[in-house]
């Protein structure tokens, strides 16, 4: 038996079964949550942004929260969502706050977007979902995702790019462009005007 690192016992073990049951538990999110019930949805938008920061999420000055988007992550997921300066956050979004999620200003998530930056690595034949893994997503300024868009891990959206609604996006998407489909393909390079 090695004795640098035995193994914990009694109270120790019990302390260390309770933070990792009780690990996803968020007192902020949890007050941020229910203060926000009391707000009318799509109503005082701005009041709800400021609702995030105050809960320790980084939000840039004029961005509008239509209802709070879900969120989920482990004890450090404060730190892992950046939302820069006068973007629009629209109803039932998701947020999967495994590892970093970057929106950069002017970013319009419209109805149900869901941007995850967790999957399993592939495993054996008797059971598929491996081992966890992470990676983080950035949203280039200007850029919007529209209606059911699902934004899957590692992915990079471009400055002023657009994701068609129900799209899949499962590689990088260049600045400039519409992508649409499932899985997402460039539909057109928009013009410069309209960037």
């Amino acid at each position: 038996m090695d004795r640098s690192d035995p193994k914990p016992t009694g109270w120790r073990k019990a302390l260390l079964l309770l933070r990792d049951e009780t690990g996803g538990i968020h007192p902020r999110l949890i007050a941020l949550n229910i203060a926000q019930r009391f707000l009318p949805r799509h109503r005082l938008q701005d009041t709800r942004a400021s609702l995030f920061s105050w809960a320790g999420f980084e939000v840039g000055q004029g961005t509008r929260i239509a209802t709070p988007p879900k969120i989920n992550g482990d004890r450090d997921l404060y730190s892992k969502l950046s939302i820069g300066r006068d973007c629009v956050i629209d109803a039932d979004c998701v947020l999967d706050l495994g590892e970093k999620i970057t929106l950069g200003n002017r970013v319009t998530l419209s109805a149900g977007v869901m941007i995850l930056t967790s999957t399993h690595e592939l495993d054996i034949r008797e059971h598929r979902a491996g081992p966890v893994q992470f990676s983080p997503v950035t949203v280039g300024d200007g850029a919007w995702l529209g209606a059911r868009c699902i934004i899957l891990p590692g992915v990079t959206i471009g400055a002023g790019a657009i994701v068609n609604p129900g799209s899949v996006v499962n590689k990088d998407v260049a600045a400039g462009v519409r992508v649409g489909g499932i899985p997402a393909t460039q539909l057109e390079v928009l013009d410069r005007a309209t960037v």
